[in-house]
């Protein structure tokens, strides 16, 4: 009754099923590190965000990668906004996903060193090669502070740096770029502005990092689960079927045989039975 199954669909089906199984899990797996991953830097985001904020050169200097324990961390600055040195960065979007620019400038220290500081957003004009016009950040000595973020890449950001832009617009916060750009030493990394607040709307500050929310990954996890454990389950319930069917069929093909016999039977047409 199950010699079906060997069978050129039937082993194609369960070989696709036995291929599904691993593949599923692996899957489920993915998902699962995904969601430890997120969880794992909702936690170091909060703790950043909660740390004490800390002089900026005592988390970074000049070719410093920013390590991913430092992101988010509040950082505090002193020394004179550089105007001169100030660029834009194209395409970052606000809260509301409008497109526009980030106002980066550079804050001279008292040792002659900079750090770069996202001033926030501000909408790009209608023509793209022309500058913005950009609110300017508080004369004089002034002391910021910031949620420090590593140096944007393309790698790091999928951004792709592209190059002959306009004067004074780039694509990436890359501290390397604009150190030899401004002629002096950068600190690694960047501050995200959060103090003091802008006189006007605008440049809008960039909001806090979401560390509360987990997504979906878990879920989906769960979910690559249940359809590995639904192969072995729906292959029974096939092979089941099929047996049931080839019964059904083979009863119903032995009554119509019986059928027809007794038909003959009855008209006389049924072969005698041989004699002794």
């Amino acid at each position: 009754m199950y010699r079906f199954l060997l069978t050129r669909q039937w082993v194609i089906l369960t070989l696709v099923g036995v291929a599904l199984v691993p593949t599923m899990i692996e899957l489920g797996f993915w998902q699962f590190h995904r969601h430890e991953r997120r969880v794992e830097q909702n936690a170091l985001i909060k703790e950043a965000l909660d740390a004490k904020p800390v002089p900026v050169t005592e988390l970074t200097s000049p070719g410093h990668s920013v390590p991913r324990s430092d992101y988010w961390r509040r950082a505090t600055a002193t020394g004179t906004f550089d105007t001169g040195g100030e660029v834009v960065v194209r395409r970052r979007t606000n809260a509301d996903d409008k497109v526009g620019v980030h106002v980066l400038t550079p804050l001279v220290l008292a040792d002659g060193r900079a750090v770069l500081v996202n001033r926030g957003w501000i909408p790009a004009p209608a023509d793209q090669h022309a500058y913005p016009a950009v609110p300017a950040p508080p004369k004089g000595e002034v002391t910021v502070t910031g949620r420090l973020k590593a140096d944007e890449t393309t790698g790091s950001s999928g951004i792709k740096d592209l190059a002959g832009l306009p004067d004074r617009q780039i694509m990436l916060i890359n501290s390397e770029q604009r150190s030899q750009a401004l002629g002096r030493p950068v600190l690694g990394g960047y501050l995200e502005l959060v103090g003091p607040k802008p006189s006007g709307k605008i440049p809008e500050r960039i909001g806090s990092p979401d560390h509360d929310s987990i997504g979906a990954h878990m879920a989906y996890a769960v979910q690559w689960w249940l359809f590995t454990a639904g192969v072995p389950v729906g292959w029974v319930i096939l092979v089941r079927r099929e047996v049931r069917d080839r019964r059904e069929a083979a009863a119903k093909a032995a009554e119509e045989t019986a059928a027809e016999d007794e038909r003959d039977q009855e008209s006389g047409t049924a072969p005698e039975p041989a004699k002794a």
